[in-house]
């Protein structure tokens, strides 16, 4: 795999593949924020439908769709508006391109901010997304895998359905 820190500005195809592999992988990811801010479980569920997604001890917890989307629905908590009052920023995205070029990993964090009538804004929880990509013509890049480390736990009772601490 190609980091995407390796010298390509020697290779012109091999800096434009990453180009443009880096900027379809960020829409993923921030269509994933953009989506569970919303509320739209059943959109975050079709982003990952040919993913699985892992515990932060790399254990499955669902895969597809349909799965994926129960893991939301069941674990978080939505508002009047039909939004959990979230605000979820990606960042520092380190981008891994395969030889190939059809498939990549991506190490990214992020930080996940709450406000709501009676809950002052605040960080509610940070840590690392682990992802893999796949690239299929015809089709674009697409998630195959995540895994989300949390790392700083915060005030999560006005956002999950369930312990952090004890999950």
């Amino acid at each position: 795999m190609k980091s995407e820190t390796s010298d390509s500005s020697k290779d012109p195809v091999l800096a434009s593949a990453m180009g443009s592999a880096r900027s379809a992988i960020e829409n993923l990811l921030y269509l994933y924020s953009e989506r569970i801010d919303a509320g739209d479980f059943a959109g975050v569920g079709e982003l990952f439908a040919r993913a699985t997604l892992l515990d932060p001890n790399g254990e499955r917890m669902a895969t597809g769709s349909e799965e994926i989307q129960a893991v939301f629905e069941r674990s978080t908590k939505r508002y009047a508006d039909g939004t959990p009052g979230t605000q979820h920023a990606t960042t520092n995205t380190i981008l891994t391109l395969a030889d190939s070029g059809r498939s990549a990993m991506a190490r990214s964090r992020f930080s996940v901010m709450q406000a709501l009538a009676d809950f002052p804004l605040q960080c509610i929880i940070a840590g690392s997304y682990q992802d893999a990509f796949e690239f299929e013509d015809g089709e674009g890049w697409y998630f195959t895998q995540r895994m989300m480390k949390p790392r700083l736990i915060g005030d999560l009772s006005r956002h999950l359905n369930f312990d952090l601490s004890h999950a």
